[in-house]
Order: structure tokens, then C-alpha cells, then sequence
């Protein structure tokens, strides 16, 4: 234990020496934590739009000013000629086109069903999905006014009358995103910061040959990795209690579950991710052949963990490999612990699979570092 303490010791006097790793802990977690959670948002907050209203009628225009007094919507125009408004979509100049046919009013008063055409600019296809939903959401509205309004008009045969759904948002209430996106960022910063710092850390040792005189004592494997384990799990926990606070004071994230939970968890998913970390430093000879194969296995965690895109919605081969992506796991605790409040019980699944990571990269890093001598 001795021998553990004072190489402990010693990196933590080379991290407080390395001004650039005190930086990357400390001022760098805030600024992209700050930058990430209000740049990369999914939300939907301009729709472009281009009105065709052939019909002219009280019920149309109705219509239009119900449309346009949606935050969500901005007109662009109103034309009569369909080739113009697909040249300015063309020109990425509107979102959406909505033609109003020119005996809209006629057949709705009948009864019949008027029918509008919705034409959707969908290289984006979130923009569109959300887009186009918006606008259906607002038509429904409509012709459930309009009908309750002229209560002698027949109701087209086709709809619904019987049944009357009311939505509620559990979790997250308002539909913040920064609820969602914050707890999120804030686990892909811990781990992935912790990951680079400490393939880094190794082959850095390895360039100035300082590592050839750890090799020569009687030092065991083990104590060695351990021994650059515990620091930048330390400074993991750091990274994770300023990103907390920075979180709640800045976003005013949501804490409804156990915050101890929540570190014991982080200390977990720390252990497995800094093993990798360690396993990436014993295959590479540079800084920069570490940080190239980091980054490598970086891409792959953020965009299969579930960050941007529900992981259910992957296709099932990618689902299974998702089991072995710490950062999936990391993310998927820190949401349910903040927004939902679950207990341990919730999160087994998550507490097993991260100890198992954690088992399996460490105990590789041990066996891998023992071929570098």
C-alpha cells in the first residue's frame, strides 16, 4: 500500500504541474457544457411558410390567421401559383406549402371533406416531421372549432367525435430541452474528457522516458495501473461536481432523485471508462496516435448512446452493442436519476452491465501493459 500511496502521489503532482490538464478540468467542462446545451437542440422554433389560398373565403382566411398566430410559424408568402412557391422551396426559402383548394368553404359548410395538400421541404427530416406535425395539430384544432362553432353542420362521416384525448407531460412538464440535453452533455464530458486525459497521461510518460524507470523498480502491474486509475478518477469526480453545479445554477436542471446515487454510479462508469483509457495507452507510442484512436472510439460512443437519438430507435444489432458503450449507460442514468428520480432498483440493468465494462478494460489494461516490458 506504501508503494500504491506514493505513486498515487505522483500523479497527482503531475496533474497539478500540467497547467493544460488543469485547464481541460476545469475551465473547459463549464464553457462546453454552456455551449453544448443551448447549441445542440433538436427543437423546432421557425417553420417557414408559403400559403396557396385559392379559395379566398372567410373560412380560409380563418384558417390562416389561426396558422399565423402560432409562434412556431412565419409566413413567408402568399401566392396563387404553385410553380413560384416550389421555386422558393427550392431556394430553401420555405419549409412548408400548404394549398388551400378553391372550393375549400363550399365543401366544408356541405359537410364533405375539403381536401388541402401539405408539401414539406424534407432534406431536413426532423424540420419536416415536426414541421408538418405542428401544422396537422393546428388544422385538427381548427376543424374541431369550426365544427362546435356551427353546431347544425353535418360532421363528416369519417371523424372521430366519441373520443376526446388530453395529453400530459410526465418528467419534464414544460418540454424544456435543456432538461434533457444538460444531464446528458454533462455524463459525455466526464467520461470522454477522463478517457483523452488519461491515454494522454501514459504515453506521455512513455515520449520523455519516464515510464523505463517505473519499468525497472519493482513496481507490479497492478499498482501501476491503479496507480494512474485513482487520480483521474478524482479528477473525474471533480468534473461531474462542477458540471452539477454549473447545471443547476445556469440551466436550473431538475434534481429529483438521490444525488448520492447518482456519484456512485459516476465513480462506477469513471473506473470502466479510465480502463479503456489506459487500454488505448498501452497500444499507442504517441500522443497523437492516442488521441486519433480516443477520438476513433469517441464517435462511435456519443452517436450509439443515445444522446441525440433514442437508442430504441436503432436498429436491434445496434441496440445490443449499445451494452458495451459506457456512455449509453452514463447518460441513461443520469436522465432517469434528475428528471424521473429512480432508486437503484431502477438502474440494476445499468449498475451490472457498467460493472462488468469496468471488470473486463481494466483487467485488459493490466494484461496489455504487461507486454510493454
Amino acid at each position: 500500500m506504501r508503494t500504491l500511496f506514493f505513486l498515487i502521489q505522483k500523479e497527482f503532482l503531475q496533474i497539478m504541474r500540467n497547467k493544460t490538464i488543469l485547464i481541460m478540468m476545469t475551465i473547459l467542462p463549464i464553457f462546453q457544457l454552456i455551449v453544448l446545451s443551448n447549441a445542440a437542440t433538436n427543437e423546432v422554433k421557425e417553420v417557414k411558410i408559403i400559403l396557396l389560398d385559392h379559395d379566398l373565403s372567410e373560412t380560409s382566411r380563418a384558417l390562416t390567421r389561426k396558422i399565423m398566430a402560432n409562434e412556431h410559424f412565419r409566413l413567408i408568402d402568399q401566392l396563387f401559383s404553385k410553380e413560384q412557391a416550389l421555386e422558393k422551396m427550392q431556394a430553401n426559402e420555405a419549409d412548408i406549402i400548404l394549398e388551400v383548394p378553391g372550393n375549400f368553404e363550399r365543401e366544408f359548410v356541405r359537410g364533405e371533406k375539403p381536401a388541402m395538400q401539405m408539401l414539406v421541404n424534407a432534406i431536413n427530416g426532423q424540420q419536416a416531421t415536426v414541421g408538418s406535425g405542428y401544422l396537422r395539430n393546428i388544422i385538427n384544432t381548427y376543424n374541431r372549432d369550426i365544427f362546435s362553432e356551427i353546431h347544425w353542420m353535418p360532421r363528416p362521416a369519417t371523424s372521430h367525435s366519441g373520443i376526446d384525448v388530453s395529453s400530459r407531460y410526465w418528467y419534464n412538464p414544460m418540454l424544456r430541452y435543456t432538461d434533457f440535453m444538460v444531464p446528458g452533455i454533462l455524463a459525455e464530458l466526464t467520461a470522454l474528457l477522463t478517457i483523452v486525459l488519461t491515454a494522454m497521461n501514459v504515453v506521455r510518460e512513455r515520449e520523455i522516458g519516464t515510464i523505463e524507470q517505473v519499468n525497472v523498480t519493482p513496481i507490479k502491474k497492478w499498482q501501476f495501473i491503479i496507480g494512474k486509475l485513482v487520480p483521474f478518477l478524482c479528477v473525474g469526480m471533480f468534473i461531474m461536481t462542477v458540471g452539477l453545479t454549473v447545471g443547476k445554477i445556469v440551466f436550473d436542471i431538475p434534481m429529483v432523485g438521490s444525488l448520492g446515487l447518482l456519484f456512485v454510479y459516476a465513480f462506477i462508469n469513471l473506473i470502466a471508462v479510465l480502463g479503456f483509457g489506459l487500454l488505448i495507452s498501452n497500444f499507442a507510442d504517441t500522443q497523437q496516435q492516442a488521441i486519433f484512436v480516443a477520438f476513433f472510439f469517441i464517435l462511435i460512443f456519443i452517436l450509439m448512446s443515445g444522446l441525440f437519438t433514442p437508442i430504441d430507435s436503432m436498429p436491434t444489432w445496434a441496440q445490443y452493442l449499445t451494452k458495451a458503450n459506457p456512455l449509453a449507460h452514463f447518460i441513461a442514468v443520469s436522465r432517469k436519476v434528475l428528471m424521473k428520480g429512480s432508486g437503484f432498483l431502477d438502474l440494476t440493468s445499468e449498475f451490472i452491465y457498467t460493472t462488468i465494462l469496468a471488470i473486463i478494460f481494466n483487467a485488459a489494461a493490466i494484461w496489455s501493459y504487461k507486454k510493454q516490458e
